[in-house]
């Protein structure tokens, strides 16, 4: 085996915990709930779901239908 590439994976494994520690940290000083604009570090989360503005649809009418008869 080779002890310098075993040292080199520990060091980045021991980078990734440090920075887990940090984030975990992070969250539970932030517990209360607070006012204003999120942290800068918070904002590289990727948001999941619908993106704003997008509405409902029917499931029984097609997509561009609805408005059309309904003008007509």
């Amino acid at each position: 085996m080779d002890i310098n590439k075993m040292l080199a994976e520990l060091r980045q494994e021991r980078e990734q915990l440090e920075e887990a520690i940090m984030t975990l940290e992070r969250l539970a000083r932030g517990r209360g709930r607070r006012r204003g604009r999120p942290p800068a570090w918070m904002s590289q989360i990727k948001r999941r779901g619908r993106p704003p503005g997008s509405k409902n649809r029917p499931k029984n009418e097609p997509k561009g239908s609805a408005a059309k008869g309904a003008s007509a």
